[in-house]
C-alpha cells in the first residue's frame, strides 16, 4: 500500500514536470472560454408554511396537523409522487405580547416591560416539487384553500439541468478555443494542443416568483378561493453558466 502510494505521488511529479518542461520549451497561451444557455422550466419547488397559535399546544398542534395533512392529501390528488413531498419536524415557540393599557405600556415593579403569555406558535414546513408545470395554477389554487399561514418560497426550476449544464461546457470549450485561434492569427500564428484545461464552478439561477406569489397571497387575505381570477404566472427562463480556462500551444 506505501509502495502503491509512493509510485502515484512520484508518477503526478514526473507528469508535473513533463508538463513544465513543455511550458517552457514552447511558446502558449491562455483564454477563458463561458457560454450561457437559457432553458424553460419543467418543475415548480413550493415551500409552504403552516402556523398554529392556541395557548393549548394540544389544540394547537391538533390545528397544524389538520391543515398539513389538507396539503398531503391534496398532493396525493394531483399525483405528485411521495419523494417530491417534504415535511419537517414539528417546531414550537412560546409566544408573549407587551402588555398596555390605554395605549401605553404596562411595567412591573422593577420597571421591567410587563408580557402577556398569547401562546404555543406551532409550525411546520412542507416543500412541494410539482413536475406537471401547466397544473401550478390549478394546485396554487387549492393548496390555499388549506388554510396555510404563508407561502414561503415559489422557484420554477428545470430537471435537465446535468444535460444543460454538458451543453453549457462543449460551448464554452468552443468559445475558448475560437478565441485562442482569433487571438493568434492577429500575431500570425495558429494554436496547437491543449496543455491544460480548468473548469469554473458550473451556476444556474432558478426563477423564482417568491413577490409575485406574496402579493397576491397577502391581496387576497382570508378571500383565498377567489385565486381563480388572479393573474397568470410567466415562468420565465433559467440560465445555465459555464466557464472553462484553456491553455494552448501555440505554433
Amino acid at each position: 500500500m506505501r509502495f502503491l502510494s509512493f509510485f502515484l505521488v512520484l508518477l503526478f511529479a514526473l507528469n508535473m514536470e513533463s508538463t513544465a518542461q513543455i511550458l517552457d520549451s514552447k511558446s502558449t497561451i491562455t483564454v477563458t472560454g463561458s457560454a450561457e444557455i437559457r432553458v424553460q422550466p419543467d418543475e415548480v419547488v413550493l415551500s409552504l408554511e403552516v402556523q398554529k397559535l392556541n395557548k393549548d399546544i394540544n389544540i394547537a398542534k391538533k390545528q397544524n396537523d389538520e391543515t398539513v395533512a389538507k396539503i398531503l392529501d391534496l398532493t396525493r390528488r394531483f399525483g405528485i409522487l411521495p419523494q417530491n413531498v417534504q415535511t419537517n419536524y414539528i417546531a414550537v415557540d412560546m409566544q408573549y405580547e407587551t402588555a398596555s393599557e390605554y395605549g401605553r405600556k404596562i411595567y412591573d415593579a422593577d420597571g421591567l416591560e410587563k408580557r402577556v403569555f398569547r401562546g404555543y406558535l406551532v409550525s411546520k414546513t412542507v416543500v412541494v416539487r410539482l413536475t406537471e408545470i401547466a397544473r401550478f395554477e390549478e394546485f396554487f389554487s387549492d393548496v390555499l384553500k388549506t388554510g396555510l399561514t404563508e407561502v414561503k418560497n415559489v422557484y420554477f426550476e428545470t430537471s435537465k439541468l446535468r444535460e444543460n449544464r454538458d451543453k453549457a461546457r462543449e460551448q464554452a470549450m468552443k468559445a475558448a478555443k475560437e478565441k485562442a485561434t482569433a487571438m493568434a492569427a492577429a500575431i500570425g500564428q495558429t494554436i496547437g494542443k491543449a496543455i491544460t484545461i480548468t473548469e469554473h464552478a458550473p451556476s444556474h439561477s432558478s426563477f423564482s416568483a417568491q413577490q409575485n406569489v406574496m402579493s397576491n397571497f397577502s391581496a387576497m387575505g382570508s378571500g383565498a378561493s377567489n385565486f381563480e381570477g388572479s393573474e397568470t404566472f410567466a415562468p420565465g427562463a433559467i440560465k445555465v453558466n459555464a466557464q472553462v480556462t484553456v491553455t494552448f500551444l501555440l505554433q
